[in-house]
């Protein structure tokens, strides 16, 4: 069987709103996330009486503090978006990350989108006139409406 290629076209891609949206959705999922690590650290390091940990938890700066929160947020989008091509918020707004040609993102564009979400300042690159951030266009990957994209590939795919 022959497939079928989808060209992303400008009303597909998911709105500012809703990029807005999933990034203050994703960033307060990752918070979670790394408070309920942080809380199951201490609560290990109490029960197994270790002083290590216990100094550790309690020592952290805001350098420690920080590189923890960007390693576990860096993990959840990886592997959320890796794995369903979606994080979380954007189950819950209804879009996902697609190629230009509509296929599923490999591990390789996963990763670099990934990474370039680190890049100081990325989160405001969508104030320019690009329809996505830097995460995007560096790893050429687009943010769709689902269900309108969807409803394309159905057409297209339809003999």
């Amino acid at each position: 069987m022959e497939s079928k290629k989808i060209t992303v076209t400008d009303d597909l891609l998911a709105s500012r709103g809703q990029r807005l949206l999933n990034l203050i959705m994703d960033l307060a999922i990752g918070y979670v996330i790394w408070i309920t690590i942080g809380t199951t650290i201490a609560i290990f390091a109490d029960v197994a009486n270790s002083s290590f940990l216990k100094t550790w938890i309690s020592t952290m700066g805001r350098a420690e503090k920080g590189l923890s929160f960007a390693v576990i947020v860096g993990f959840y989008y990886y592997l959320t978006e890796l794995y369903f091509s979606r994080s979380i918020a954007k189950f819950l707004t209804k879009t996902y990350v697609i190629m230009k040609d509509g296929s599923k993102p490999n591990y390789k564009t996963i990763l670099k989108r990934t990474l370039c979400r680190f890049i100081p300042f990325e989160a405001f690159s969508f104030l320019g006139g690009t329809a996505g951030g830097w995460h995007d266009s560096m790893s050429e990957t687009y943010v769709v409406k689902k269900v309108e994209f969807e409803k394309k590939k159905r057409i297209i795919i339809l003999p």
